[in-house]
């Protein structure tokens, strides 16, 4: 008598779900359904910013977009080879290579997003001329960084670097008619130490953090024609993942173009 009933039970829940039909398994796979979720590491500005203003645009794609914020240039890395993170966005293409054959990662580019012009600030002079003899300037210490920083005072006239050198160092310098010493800090402390020296050599990320705006607050600043773009990058294997490309349309979308331009005033470029 049981599996009598038990019989008749199961014709009916066939025959109810039978005249569903497709319809109650299309509600059955929206209400199952899950966005995938994209991890991607920035330093706070403007990188994170830029990348809140593509979490509508990724949601239209299914995908949920994840911000881990950082304050320095390493651990970004070190998350993103480990699998911490899908992806990250904060550094320039000659900081990775350099971060890549130190610390034997397999990072790589997979899209440029924009230029921040690095600049020299001071509180205490108004132009690069006004350098006294054995002033100091603090730069920031790491290699890529460093010598994109010197090549900003070889333009200016301050000093010569030895020719052919591919990430100059304070020990390539050749000239320095002032006489002028150098102090090598982690880049994020640089703006702290703005009170202490002659001049600073800031990255825009960082000097942004401060207040300090490139174009209107430093008394030098790196062309337009810089090769150092802040670029998206992924764990070598990963460039042509479907996620990864929705994450790169994303980011050189023409809106977010127009949110770069409209925020920073030509403090940050563009570079798509």
């Amino acid at each position: 008598m049981f599996k009598t009933i038990v019989g008749i039970f199961g014709v009916i829940i066939a025959l109810v779900l039978g005249g569903c039909g497709d319809d109650m398994k299309v509600a059955l796979d929206n209400g199952t359904k899950e966005k995938t979720i994209l991890v991607v590491g920035a330093t706070p500005e403007p990188h994170a910013v830029i990348l809140e203003q593509i979490i509508p645009l990724l949601q239209e794609d299914g995908i949920s977009l994840e911000i881990k914020e950082f304050t320095d240039y390493v651990t970004p890395n070190l998350s993103l080879q480990d699998g911490s993170l899908d992806a990250n966005f904060f550094q320039h293409e000659p900081y990775l290579n350099t971060f890549n054959k130190e610390k034997g990662t397999a990072l790589v580019n997979v899209a440029g997003v924009h230029l921040e012009p690095m600049g020299v600030y001071s509180n205490k002079i108004k132009s690069l001329k006004e350098l006294k003899n054995n002033d100091l300037i603090s730069i920031p210490n790491d290699p890529s960084n460093g010598a994109r920083a010197l090549r900003i005072l070889e333009k200016e006239g301050i000093i010569t670097l030895k020719k052919d050198v591919e990430l100059a160092s304070v020990q390539d310098i050749i000239e320095n008619p002032k006489n002028l010493s150098f102090k090598e800090i982690d880049a994020p402390q640089l703006t702290r130490t703005l009170d202490d020296v002659s001049a600073s050599i800031i990255n825009t990320n960082f000097a942004f953090l401060a207040g300090l705006n490139p174009l209107n607050d430093a008394i030098a600043i790196e062309s337009k024609d810089s090769p150092y773009v802040n670029i998206l990058v992924v764990k070598q294997g990963r460039e042509n993942d479907e996620n990864i490309q929705k994450l790169i349309r994303a980011l050189q979308s023409p809106s977010v173009k127009d949110f770069i331009m409209q925020k920073y005033g030509g403090g940050i470029l563009p570079a798509f």
